[in-house]
């Protein structure tokens, strides 16, 4: 029996600015003392998609389909900050993406097509270019969260280049997931 591995494909936040900015607001947020789970620094990214628990192979092979993907390099700006479902109903706050969103969204249907062929069900929901900051683990602190989302949603974090995608392995622990990197594959 092949070793299951969790899998998403992402890209990273390469611009150090940019990151160091998306960490003040993470830290803000969690400063309200509402009921959080952040994103560790190190794990702050954009998943393209999120594929699950797979088998080995299937890994190698989608390493193997990645490879060649065809696509350029563009930057992505990152600005405001949102929740789903909603801002006043947050479960999962994020950084949202604004010029390169059409770029990342052509990126994930080349992507979607690739896990298809290899057999693994298509996403029900629309992709939507974001980046996770933190979860709501509870009700805790809620109002005062909410006020923050809604101050933060016209901050700009600036632009980061997007010149690579990441086959990514989480390996989940009591801390928290630790991230590694597959194999990846750099844009043109």
């Amino acid at each position: 029996m092949s070793e299951l591995v969790r899998t998403f494909i992402a890209v990273e936040v390469k611009n150090q600015e940019v990151l160091k900015k998306l960490i003040e607001a993470r830290n803000a947020l969690v400063a309200t003392s509402a009921g959080l789970k952040p994103v560790e620094d190190e794990n702050i990214h954009l998943t393209l998609r999120f594929i699950g628990e797979i088998p080995q192979v299937l890994v190698r092979e989608l390493c193997n389909q990645i490879s060649r993907l065809e696509y350029r390099k563009f930057d992505m700006h990152v600005k405001g900050i949102g929740a789903f479902p909603s801002p006043l109903r947050p479960r999962v706050i994020w950084a949202g993406v604004e010029e390169g969103s059409e770029d990342l969204k052509k990126l994930h249907d080349m992507i979607e097509s690739i896990v298809a062929r290899l057999g693994i069900p298509r996403e029900k929901e629309e992709f939507v270019p974001h980046i996770t900051l933190a979860r709501v683990k509870d009700q805790r602190g809620i109002d005062k969260l909410v006020k923050l989302i809604a101050e933060m949603s016209g901050l700009d974090f600036g632009y980061t280049p997007v010149d690579e995608v990441y086959v990514k392995k989480s390996v989940l622990t009591p801390r928290g997931p630790i991230y590694s990197n597959l194999c990846s594959k750099k844009l043109s």
